[in-house]
């Protein structure tokens, strides 16, 4: 779940991956206005993923690959 105090950051990123929400949840708005690739809804996101991690994202299939 994001919220206007992440849009700086959201801003910086070169994707934008959540554990919940639909498509018209907050990061799917921002995502689109910033013309960002989004994935959301994915549940296991912030389980998986680490802080460092460098990531492949594919948001026509909906894949987040870690890279390293």
């Amino acid at each position: 779940m994001t919220d206007p105090r992440y849009v700086f950051a959201m801003k910086k990123a070169g994707a934008i991956v959540t554990d919940e929400g639909g498509i018209t949840c907050h990061a799917a708005i921002v995502a689109r206005e910033l013309k960002k690739p989004c994935i959301i809804g994915t549940k296991i996101a912030t389980k998986v993923l680490k802080g460092g991690d460098l990531v492949e994202v594919d948001a026509d299939r909906g894949v987040v690959r870690i890279i390293k």
